[in-house]
């Protein structure tokens, strides 16, 4: 997503958020490939917009930091006082708060790992988005 929201030349095209825990499937390709074809063949209005360019969880991470300064500022600036681990991360992690964004974080060497946010906004932007909540090693959804 980084790459073709910044680029605004180019139409990025996602896998379906809700089918990623099934697995790549080939007739969901298909559709984005003959989706693809379409666009090539009917055009786009250039230049994409930016965030038009991300999938439903990159949308979901904008609106987070704009609506939420501070958890912005938590993943976004390098600080010494700041725990790196709230700014490595992938955005599908958080989306789905796993790891440093589960609820309690997780234990490593006997240490609690994790990073604080405003869960009640992060779940209100997964409902906007439709995206649907999938707890660690579980394939049903689970909707908060």
């Amino acid at each position: 997503q980084h790459m073709t929201s910044g680029t605004p030349y180019i139409k990025g095209l996602y896998y379906p958020i809700n089918e990623r825990t099934k697995g790549i499937k080939k007739d969901e390709v298909i559709k984005l490939i003959r989706q693809a074809g379409q666009l090539i063949l009917q055009g786009f209005s250039l230049p994409v917009q930016p965030r038009e360019n991300l999938a439903a969880d990159g949308q979901l991470f904008v609106e987070m930091c704009e609506k939420d300064k501070e958890f912005c500022t938590s993943v976004t600036t390098r600080s010494p006082h700041k725990k790196f681990i709230c700014l490595e991360f992938w955005v599908e992690d958080f989306v789905h708060e796993h790891n440093q964004w589960k609820d309690g974080g997780y234990i490593d060497n006997g240490q609690n790992i994790s990073c604080s946010f405003n869960r009640s906004l992060l779940r209100q932007l997964r409902e906007k988005y439709g995206i649907k909540h999938y707890f660690e090693n579980s394939s049903k959804p689970f909707i908060i």
